[in-house]
């Protein structure tokens, strides 16, 4: 009963950082002006508690990006056109990026701290990008003449990442909307390309 009890203290305490984590986040301009303390007393937990649930703050950060990132996978996964797999194959990669793409103009700064310096492994290891690249991969793969899916992946996946999103927007100027049309025609080129013979084959 006494570990039943502890289990569910747990799960409270995860779900209170969580959600106080975010409304800081939410309220602050980066992520960087957020401490642990500040977290873990808005949740009213201890920072042990915190630092057990989460192992330390870029821990809390992937938490709390996945957590964000769950309605999303969710339509992506399960859910109705255009984002689900009832969507032809054709149609679901740029749907599928262009919500990724909003993820992260919606999270600019939570994205950009994760992927700059929030884990100390490479960002391609993270479980978030190694799940959206295997849902790009196996949608690609469906598409008549378009080879190497995996590496199609990744280019079409590194147009939605926050150090380029932040580039663009905050020192080129580049509107949302613009931004979501440019990626749009990338990707549009980019399936709309025939299979090419590679430098050793040609010749």
């Amino acid at each position: 009963m006494t570990e039943r009890k502890s289990r569910k203290d747990a799960v409270r305490n995860r779900e209170a950082v969580l959600a106080a984590a975010d409304a800081l986040f939410a309220r602050r301009e980066s992520p960087e002006d957020v401490t642990t303390a500040e977290v873990a007393a808005a949740a009213g937990v201890g920072k042990g508690t915190l630092f057990r649930a989460f192992g330390d703050r870029a821990g809390l950060l992937r938490a709390l990006y996945e957590a964000r990132l769950e309605p999303i996978r969710a339509a992506v996964e399960t859910g109705p056109p255009p984002l689900g797999p009832a969507t032809p194959p054709q149609d679901r990669v740029p749907a599928v990026l262009d919500a990724v793409l909003c993820f992260k103009l919606d999270n600019r700064r939570l994205a950009l701290a994760l992927e700059e310096g929030g884990s100390s492994s490479s960002p391609y290891r993270a479980e978030h990008y190694e799940r959206w690249h295997g849902l790009l991969r196996a949608v690609l793969e469906q598409i008549p003449g378009l080879t190497d899916g995996a590496f199609t992946a990744h280019a079409l996946l590194a147009a939605t990442r926050a150090d380029l999103v932040e580039h663009l927007m905050g020192e080129e100027g580049v509107s949302r909307d613009e931004l979501r049309a440019r990626l749009a025609d990338f990707v549009a080129r980019v399936l709309a390309t025939g299979p090419r013979r590679g430098p050793a084959a040609e010749g």
